[in-house]
């Protein structure tokens, strides 16, 4: 979660004069451990004042709020609480504008998509895994005792693995957008977009425990990103109840929301589920998906039935397009029998379409959904 100029969700005040800092509700004092695994994390001593670092960057004081705003970090006012690191990152940003790679309004959208990032995984990290491996193993032992010396073991093996998927992805992403057909399509692509909503969620906040309900969206998000980039398409977000994905082709997004919904039929401890897919023109910033796609795809799942699939009309025209599935069960008879005829094989569909009724959706108009399944005898 970041810190812009209105403000922070977390409990902190952005600076009026910048600077990463600590909880605004922090007691004076600071804890000693606290202090001794910053300084272990940062891997350095405080030794600046936001004024001393941006000075030391060659950074005006107005761009180096911009900037640590941007990462999600608090006011500390003029406290001696930054490092050589806090410096060194204030100084690249500068020279990336500098030099004419990035504008300045694009280096501040690199520091605040960063600080979302990885301040989530920050917090993941330690609500999920050091808060449970730093139980005092044996009777008599604190968590002090404990926390230290397992960070100072994890830490480089953390930092290493982070670096490595995020490489794999930048690969990933970079390969996707030189294969775009133009410079346009780099940022406003055509794509098959995705929801998958848990149905009757809210009842079952007032019914379930806290801790039953998060091991329930848990195990609900991590079954969805595991089946979304087995087959090949990006989980774009995650919002408790529902997940956001997209796909390059139709055919990819049919098979993802198919496998969900079969899949989350055969786990008795999950509530039934259904799934809207729209297929057109996307903008994509900062890792999200917008436009009328998304917006449709969303409508699409709120009108879905229990267990079922709904696409927009776009999308059950490009699985048509790509042979995925046929303009109707006539179309496949006849295919079949003429090539039956033929002494060829007859083509393999590996989804149904069947039209509804068309409806009217609030802020698009008339919409004519189509219900999607997979054919009897595809795997």
């Amino acid at each position: 979660m970041t810190v812009d100029d209105a403000g922070s969700g977390t409990g902190v005040h952005p600076a009026p004069d910048g600077g990463p800092g600590r909880d605004a509700h922090a007691e004076p004092e600071e804890n000693p451990l606290a202090l001794r695994l910053e300084q272990l994390i940062l891997g350095a001593e405080r030794r600046y004042t936001p004024f001393q670092a941006a000075r030391s960057a060659g950074v005006s004081m107005e761009l180096a709020s911009r900037f640590w705003r941007a990462m999600g970090f608090a006011d500390i006012g003029q406290a001696k609480a930054l490092t050589e690191a806090d410096v060194l990152a204030l100084r690249r940003l500068a020279g990336l504008v500098e030099a004419g790679l990035l504008s300045e309004a694009m280096a501040v959208q690199v520091a605040r998509s960063t600080g979302q990032t990885t301040a989530r995984l920050a917090e993941w990290q330690i609500d999920s895994f050091l808060e449970g491996l730093t139980e005092p193993p044996e009777p008599g032992m604190t968590r002090t005792e404990v926390t230290y010396p397992l960070i100072e073991l994890l830490l480089p093996e953390l930092e290493e693995f982070l670096i490595y998927v995020w490489r794999r992805q930048l690969a990933a992403a970079t390969g996707r957008v030189v294969q775009a057909g133009d410079d346009e399509e780099m940022v406003d692509r055509r794509l098959a977009v995705g929801f998958a909503d848990l149905v009757g969620f809210t009842r079952l906040t007032r019914r379930l425990e806290e801790e039953e309900l998060g091991e329930l969206v848990e195990a609900f998000e991590t079954t969805a990103a595991d089946l979304v980039a087995a087959h090949g398409g990006r989980l774009i977000k995650t919002l408790g109840d529902e997940v956001l994905y997209a796909a390059d082709d139709a055919g990819t997004a049919a098979e993802i929301a198919i496998r969900l919904i079969e899949t989350m039929a055969n786990d008795e401890t999950m509530p039934e589920l259904r799934v809207g897919i729209a297929f057109g023109t996307v903008t994509t910033r900062m890792g999200d998906v917008f436009g009328t796609t998304v917006n449709l795809a969303s409508r699409l799942t709120s009108i879905a039935p229990r267990d079922a699939v709904l696409v927009d009309g776009a999308f059950a025209e490009e699985l048509i397009r790509t042979s995925e599935a046929p303009a109707s069960e006539t179309e496949a008879a006849e295919a079949a029998a003429a090539a039956e005829k033929e002494g060829e094989e007859p083509p393999l569909y590996r989804f149904a379409l069947q039209p509804m009724w068309q409806r009217p959706v609030r802020g698009l108009g008339v919409i004519e959904p189509w219900l999607l399944t997979r054919r009897e005898g595809t795997p």
